[in-house]
């Protein structure tokens, strides 16, 4: 009989077979026990045997899925080390006053989650006892990235802690009297408390990752030492599904982050129903961990299941538990014991038998409730295993029930997410199940009360106890602001001198602007350049052997190009956070980069630098997740523009970034034409973000990769640059009465208005100023800032009016965005306006191509311009047809 094994093909056929002979005699060993025992047997002495290979250090590859059990069983547990009564009744105040307060809430229709708290209050509540380090400690404490569906949880625990009053609880989700509290973790709206905004879901868990990678790259870099700090995030199994929760598994198991722990919330529902209906998600998610090389805790089952197992000596109950879709199993947790005999225990011989021993009590106890999630003593063993692993990040799969302690009417409901409120007698009733001292008449008024021990009581004083000795309240966010010095000027100085013959693209600029602030003595060392792999695209390679890109293992290699000036250089304590291809990765590094002055109390500047097609188009929730978090820093989209990176097409054509980004409120946007104007945006950057009263505001720079000669600062623009508009040059009337149109222009458009200025007075007679419009955003800004205070009644005029005001003639506004970028300010421009974009998907081509194409090159700019003014009779409509005959349109 041929062997069924030597069908298949495998890798090992490649390698040498030091001894046929031995290795036929285990295979037929294998088949022995198969045939005897059966493939369970088999299949359990060959795990044992990798089990013990892995502890003699034998180098073999993991498997992917383990059982369905609890991966450290009861009689390996540590010795929990607290109260547990204590800490139940701590628990259970929290339970009831998430629940109250959002119910309360639903009075005025302001909504909230109850049942995600419920779920995972010994999660936290266990985190919060014993592990999560505070701020007032040594280092920097924990970073805690809360689930956002969970937070009436922890301001219930706030409100315990005497940090929010029933008034704040009252005002959830009500902020616009000054004295509510956010949804979500929101640090913008709740700066004290909140660190991290979590409730986009997928970014959480991103942001962990970096967050924890970017504290090593402090330690290494010599700037903080964070070897204390850990990161705890908290996550939904549901959650899991966003791309953006599993895109760098990698990355943390690479760099063996083991300042790193995910807690998984397994209550196997999302938002509508289960989460992996026909399949098991807590396997799914320990083959995908395991496979990227992180540690994996499982914890699924409350003591219990002890018995169970105990009594299971066929296997039998491994394998049903192992078959059993989650669908099944929540539908197990809403259904009778009779139910559960018959469609789990009923399927197979053995686990009949099995059932027969166990008392319908103890079945319910098992199949209602019973989760690893839901026992402190399970919880607290899996976080000091996670704290005790090195050399890799951990990630904690934690089964509950989602809805738990809230009644039949929640448990495991398929709706229980968008369930807002609780009866007064279901009220009453958790109130018997947690054995809370709430009396009867403490809802007559038809509302649930909020429930406090007292501020002397037993369980405040070992909260705050236990809360002291780890460092003081968690979460919180702590600011301690240190102005940075403002660097020397010369680096500055470099590019107000413009670039004489030389063509040098604004992107170059920027390049060598921050290359000269890297070198600066008191601030140098704080840039932080980051780049998702196309730093020689924007020049920045000349940076790689001064600053060194950042690698926790150093450079463990011979670069290919160590003999050339600029080569690949890596470093422990490299500079640079060259990312690969990810802007989602980056932009998580920016994040965490950003908002480290509070993080650490350590300020560092970021820049990060894109294609700008791939910024806010690709990551704008991550944009406004920095927004959320206070974060500082420089954003530079380069080769910018919809028609001047030439060749590449449509997908890498930015018309739009600008449109984008003027919608998030921190955000200051500017659309530099010329070096220069670049050298001041930055230099008000650096004192609007870090100076002594810094804003909580970040930047977003567009730059070009068209190279051009570099003119000489004017004297007397530099407000104008910063607030976002300036006459750059100044047209020479040709006759008195000569026609007269002044041209605004952007970015690299400006050349092209400058063209056209010269066609105008050549040909047609008519003179034109020229503006460097610096800013559409921060023009609109101020004008929305003026309308404002109009309205309070303070007299105020808009930047842009006063800027143009008296200026002859119409307007038009020239840019490489969609006209809806300038059109921004046009109800404030007293001048007839008009303006030119790059409406429309972007093409290859020539630039010369491409903007003829768009009607944005600088004929089409003059005969724009003869247009507008022969509306206005200013000059013969049949001007407008011969210069389109003459420039060929």
């Amino acid at each position: 009989m041929t062997d069924p094994v030597a069908k298949l093909p495998s890798e090992l056929d490649q390698l040498p077979d030091r001894d046929p002979e031995e290795t036929a005699e285990w295979a037929a060993s294998l088949d022995a026990v198969t045939k005897a025992a059966g493939p369970h047997r088999a299949a359990y002495l060959m795990r044992r045997s990798l089990q013990h290979a892995e502890g003699a250090g034998i180098a073999l590859p993991k498997l992917l899925e383990t059982d369905y059990v609890n991966t450290i069983p009861t009689s390996a547990e540590p010795a929990f080390d607290g109260d547990l009564e204590m800490e139940s009744k701590i628990t259970a105040w929290n339970r009831w006053n998430a629940a109250a307060m959002v119910t309360r809430g639903a009075r005025y229709g302001v909504g909230g989650h109850i049942a995600t708290f419920a779920s995972a209050a010994w999660l936290y509540e266990t985190g919060f006892n014993h592990f999560f380090r505070g701020k007032e400690g040594d280092g920097s404490g924990d970073q805690l990235y809360i689930q956002g569906h969970a937070s009436p949880g922890i301001y219930a625990r706030a409100f315990l802690d005497g940090r929010l009053s029933e008034q704040q609880l009252d005002n959830f989700r009500q902020e616009s009297g000054g004295d509510g509290l956010p949804s979500y973790p929101h640090p913008r709206r709740l700066p004290w408390l909140w660190e991290f905004p979590t409730v986009s879901m997928g970014l959480g868990p991103l942001s962990a990752i970096y967050q924890a990678r970017f504290n090593r790259y402090l330690t290494n870099r010599k700037i903080k030492d964070t070897s204390n700090s850990h990161v705890w995030a908290f996550l939904g199994d549901g959650e899991m599904d966003e791309p953006e929760s599993t895109a760098a598994l990698a990355l943390a198991a690479r760099e063996q982050l083991d300042n790193l722990t995910f807690v998984i919330n397994c209550n196997l529902q999302r938002l509508d129903g289960p989460v992996r209906a026909n399949f098991r998600v807590v396997q799914e998610l320990e083959g995908a961990f395991r496979g990227a090389g992180w540690n994996v805790v499982k914890t699924l089952w409350g003591n219990a299941w002890d018995e169970l197992f105990r009594l299971d000596t066929t296997g039998a109950l491994i394998r049903r538990l192992r078959e059993v879709p989650d669908a099944q199993f929540q539908t197990y947790a809403t259904r009778d014991v009779a139910y559960i005999r018959e469609h789990f225990f009923g399927t197979d011989p053995a686990l009949v038998e099995l059932a027969k021993l166990l008392s319908d009590a103890k079945i319910g106890e098992c199949f209602y409730s019973s989760r690893g999630g839901h026992e402190a003593r399970k919880v607290y063993a899996a976080y000091r295993a996670a704290l005790e692993h090195k050399g890799a990040p951990t990630v904690i799969l934690a089964q509950t029930v989602k809805g738990y302690t809230l009644g039949k009417g929640f448990e495991s409901k398929n709706a229980n997410h968008q369930m807002k409120k609780l009866s007064i007698d279901e009220f009453k009733g958790m109130r018997e199940l947690l054995g809370l001292p709430i009396p009867d008449s403490a809802f007559e008024d038809g509302l649930v009360p909020y429930g406090h021990p007292g501020a002397d009581s037993p369980e405040v004083r070992y909260l705050q106890e236990r809360r002291a000795a780890l460092g003081g309240p968690a979460p919180a966010r702590r600011v301690h602001a240190v102005a940075l010095p403002e660097p020397e000027e010369r680096a500055f100085k470099a590019l107000y001198k413009g670039s004489g013959k030389q063509e040098m693209a604004t992107t170059m600029a920027f390049v060598r602007l921050v290359k000269d602030l890297m070198r600066d003595k008191e601030t140098g060392r704080r840039w932080v350049p980051i780049v998702p792999d196309e730093a020689r695209t924007f020049g920045m390679e000349s940076l790689f052997p001064s600053a060194g890109i950042y690698s926790p293992l150093g450079q463990t290699y011979e670069p290919v190009d160590r003999d050339q000036l600029m080569y690949y250089k890596e470093a422990k304590d490299g500079q640079i956070l060259n990312e690969g291809i990810t802007e989602a990765g980056a932009m998580a590094d920016f994040i965490a980069a950003a908002s480290s002055y509070a993080t650490h109390g350590e300020t560092m500047i970021p820049f990060y630098i894109f294609y700008s097609m791939f910024g806010w188009q690709r990551t704008g929730d991550q944009m406004w997740q920095l927004a959320d978090q206070l974060g500082k820093g420089f954003i530079v989209g380069a080769t910018a523009g919809r028609t001047t990176l030439t060749g590449e097409g449509l997908q890498h054509a930015d018309g739009h970034s600008h449109l984008i980004a003027s919608t998030n409120p921190a955000s200051l946007n500017y659309d530099p034409a010329f070096a220069y104007e670049i050298a001041v945006i930055v230099k008000d950057g650096l004192r609007r973000m870090y100076g002594p009263e810094a804003e909580d505001v970040f930047y977003y720079l567009t730059v070009y990769n068209e190279p051009k000669q570099q003119p000489a600062m004017p004297e007397g623009v530099e407000e104008g640059i910063v607030k976002g508009l300036y006459r750059f040059k100044e047209g020479t009337p040709s006759t008195a009465d000569a026609p007269r149109i002044q041209l605004l222009g952007s970015g690299t458009a400006i050349h092209w208005v400058l063209e056209a200025q010269e066609l105008l007075a050549a040909d047609w007679g008519v003179t034109a100023d020229v503006w460097s419009a610096t800013s559409w955003g921060e023009l609109r800004r101020d004008a929305l800032e003026s309308d404002e205070a109009l309205l309070r009644g303070e007299e105020r005029v808009p930047y842009v009016t006063q800027a143009l005001s008296g200026a002859p003639g119409p307007v038009l506004a020239v840019s490489d965005w969609m006209r809806a970028v300038p059109d921004q300010i046009s109800q404030w421009v007293e001048q007839d306006w008009s303006s030119l974009g790059t409406d429309g998907f972007g093409l290859s081509d020539t630039r010369e191509g491409a903007r003829r194409h768009f009607g944005v090159d600088p004929q089409s700019v003059v005969v724009a311009a003869l247009a507008q003014l022969a509306r206005r009779g200013e000059i013969p409509v049949s001007k407008v047809k011969e210069a389109r005959e003459k420039y060929g349109m």
